[in-house]
Parts: structure tokens; C-alpha cells; sequence
């Protein structure tokens, strides 16, 4: 397996975030789709903005590793949001978000664990380690990406500036956050999981790639994704029967009943409203963790 070494982390990672646009998952942007506001130069753009603070996350990581750096002081959300930062200046979308929310803690915690299965137990421990200062930077993050269908009134509203006061006063770090919105979203999941679905992609990637080429690998996989899990990004912005159906439409998929085609027809017939993006965020994290592996490719 590839030495932990900080480069080949942050390589892998910006690799594996390049490949989930390019390989042509359906409902997605790929190397042959845009959507009208998204397109796969936004993806470019955005995810080479973003290496250099994978480096630093990776490299925070190997502090806490050698004792000179402690988990608390890892500052997870002020990394979360210089990486949005980055990828609003470079380009005017939001085709990022969710994958910086699971590479930054998990590059760190290959940093610190310097193994891909101990990671899983150091990225917990650093989202129960940060603090309500890592939220306030984290909803800033937020704010800048600006990501579809975040609700507005609800408790800690992130759009609502008395929140800041709120998170520190009820002492709501990253876990405490995800706990409360674990539900809604599948990031938060992920965090408290120690990224179970990202892992478990994974470990099925890596089968497959054995037999298949990566890219369809990749497809595969991706329509078992879609056939056992409900999409968050789409109950987010459609609902969740639009969610259902497009689970039940991925499951036609894989049976046969529906050519990749026609589902791909699908999920496109309301622009981007059954767009899957947060199960396309697991597997660019997945496909990350493939390249990591020690992965060569596979035509």
C-alpha cells in the first residue's frame, strides 16, 4: 500500500474528487454533461483550488501524530472554510462543498493515523476534539458556498448572525452539529460514522475494479449507492418522494428494467432537481480512498 506521506494523500485526494466528475455517472455533470449553471470546468477549477489545503490538513494531521500538534487544536472548521474560499474565488459555483466536508477531516486523520483503516477512528475523534469556534468558521464556510435548499429558521439557523453567539453558548461543536442535522445530511452521517458509506464504497470499488475497468467500476457502484440510500441533496431540493423515486428508477437500473440511458433521461428531466450530488460526494471521497490503495489504472 502507498506510503502515508502527505503528497500522496493530498494526491489521491484531489485524483479521486477529478475522476467522480469525469467517469459519466447518470444525473451527474460529466467529461459528457453539464448542467446549465455547473459544468465540468467548474469541477476543475474548484478542486485544484483546494490542494494546498488538503496539504495542510494532511500536514496537521502528521503534527498530532508526532505530538507537537493536539487534536483540539486541529482548527477543522477555519480549514473547511479557507478551502470553500478557495474554490469561490477561482470559480462562481458551488461544485465542492460536501466533498471539502469529508476530505478535510479525513486527510487530516490519514495524517495522523498514517493508515487507511485507522483513519476511520482518528476522523471521530477529531470531529469530538473540535469546538463551537470550528462551527462558526464551518457555517461561514457554509455562507460562502451557499449550497442548495439549506433551511432558513430553524434552530442555529446558519444564515442568521445570533447563531454565532448560540453555538457558543450551548457549546455546539462539529459533533454536537452533526448529531442535530445527521438526519438531513449525509456529510454529518459520515462524520459521526467514521464515513461508513464512504468505506464501504470503497471496499466495493476495490472489488469490482479487479473485473471491470474503473469507470465501470465506478457506475456500478454508483447505482447500487443510488438503489440503497436516499440522496440528501435531492430531498433537500425536490423532496423526499422525488428522493424515493429516484432510488426505485436506480434499482429498475440495476435489474435490467431500465437502460443507463433512459435513467440518466430521468434523472435530467427537471434540470438539476434529482441531481445526486451527495452520493456523488461518497464517491469521490471512495474513489480518493481507491487512488490512496495504491490503485493504477484500469482501461
Amino acid at each position: 500500500m502507498m506510503g502515508m506521506d502527505k503528497w500522496g494523500v493530498v494526491k489521491a485526494f484531489t485524483l479521486g474528487s477529478l475522476l467522480e466528475v469525469a467517469v459519466p455517472k447518470p444525473g451527474n455533470v460529466n467529461r459528457y454533461r453539464d448542467f446549465e449553471d455547473l459544468t465540468l470546468y467548474h469541477f476543475l477549477f474548484a478542486h485544484t483550488a483546494v490542494i494546498d489545503v488538503l496539504f495542510e490538513a494532511a500536514h496537521r494531521g502528521e503534527l498530532i501524530r508526532e505530538g507537537k500538534l493536539q487534536p483540539e487544536e486541529a482548527k477543522l472548521g477555519e480549514l473547511i472554510k479557507k478551502a470553500v474560499e478557495n474554490s469561490k474565488k477561482a470559480q462562481n459555483s458551488n461544485p465542492n462543498f460536501g466533498i471539502i466536508t469529508l476530505a478535510i477531516p479525513l486527510t487530516m486523520a490519514l495524517g495522523w493515523a498514517n493508515n487507511i483503516e485507522l483513519a476511520r477512528e482518528k476522523v471521530k475523534l477529531l470531529i469530538s476534539a473540535s469546538n463551537p469556534y470550528d462551527s462558526i468558521e464551518f457555517y461561514k464556510a457554509i455562507r460562502t458556498a451557499n449550497p442548495k435548499g439549506v433551511k432558513k429558521g430553524v434552530k442555529y439557523d446558519v444564515y442568521d448572525d445570533s447563531s454565532f453567539d448560540e453555538l457558543i453558548r450551548d457549546k455546539i461543536n462539529l459533533k454536537k452539529l452533526a448529531e442535530i442535522s445527521s438526519e438531513r445530511e449525509l456529510i454529518f452521517k459520515e462524520w459521526l460514522t467514521g464515513y461508513q458509506l464512504s468505506y464501504s464504497t470503497f471496499y466495493r470499488l476495490k472489488e469490482l475494479s479487479f473485473a471491470f475497468s474503473l469507470e465501470e467500476a465506478t457506475i456500478k457502484v454508483f447505482l447500487e449507492l443510488l438503489s440503497n440510500n436516499l440522496d440528501t441533496l435531492i430531498i433537500r431540493k425536490a423532496g423526499i418522494k422525488e428522493a424515493k423515486l429516484v432510488q426505485k428508477k436506480a434499482k429498475e437500473c440495476l435489474d435490467g428494467k431500465l437502460s443507463l440511458e433512459e435513467f440518466d433521461k430521468f434523472l435530467r428531466e427537471k434540470r438539476d432537481l434529482r441531481n445526486p450530488g451527495s452520493l456523488a460526494d461518497i464517491m469521490a471521497i471512495s474513489l480518493s480512498l481507491l487512488i490512496l490503495s495504491d490503485y493504477s489504472l484500469n482501461l
